[in-house]
């Protein structure tokens, strides 16, 4: 993804990296209002004003974690048929999928999915395996355009590329209790 790293801000306009979010040159974050905890690695979707005089939608900020944009991202490549799991092949999937079943553990549909988040675009990394005869080529395809649709419209972020790096291929006769991410 390193491409795209030049392609933040989308206004073109040169800036400077904080915690996840740009800040256009010339700007310089102030002392206002302080970061909620826990959205530090977010973004800002909306510069919105303040004041009696703007809309009341349009009061305020509204910012996007990372990790919602993972989370997005990696339910909408595990909807499409062909997907048998998101992240690296063999062991690693194998020890997720482990602390996955752990009493009180979540799953973690981010699993293999890494996003590059800037003001207003997005780049995504994916790691899968697929089922054995899909159509890779295909598969791909529909996991990019699944990926960019929800995000999209979930976001409003554009989204620039999603890579995805095909890790291995599932076998019907592999133990299907092991890593399976549905």
């Amino acid at each position: 993804m390193d491409a795209t790293r030049d392609a933040f801000p989308a206004d073109g306009a040169a800036g400077t990296e904080t915690g996840g979010a740009q800040v256009p040159q010339g700007r310089t974050e102030s002392a206002g209002p302080a970061v909620p905890q826990g959205t530090e690695g977010a973004t800002t979707v909306t510069d919105g004003g303040s004041g009696p005089g703007e809309p009341a939608a349009t009061r305020g900020q509204t910012s996007i974690a990372d990790g919602v944009v993972e989370k997005i991202a990696g339910m909408a490549a595990a909807e499409v048929t062909g997907v048998y799991a998101l992240g690296g092949s063999g062991l690693a999937r194998a020890l997720g999928a482990a602390r996955d079943r752990v009493p009180g553990g979540r799953s973690n549909v981010a699993r293999g999915v890494h996003a590059e988040v800037g003001q207003r675009q997005t780049a995504i990394d994916l790691d899968v395996v697929v089922e054995y005869g899909v159509p890779i080529p295909e598969v791909a395809a529909e996991i990019r355009e699944n990926v960019i649709t929800a995000l999209e419209r979930m976001t409003g972020l554009e989204v620039v590329e999603v890579n995805v790096a095909v890790g291995d291929v599932h076998l019907p006769d592999e133990n299907p209790a092991d890593t399976r991410i549905v």
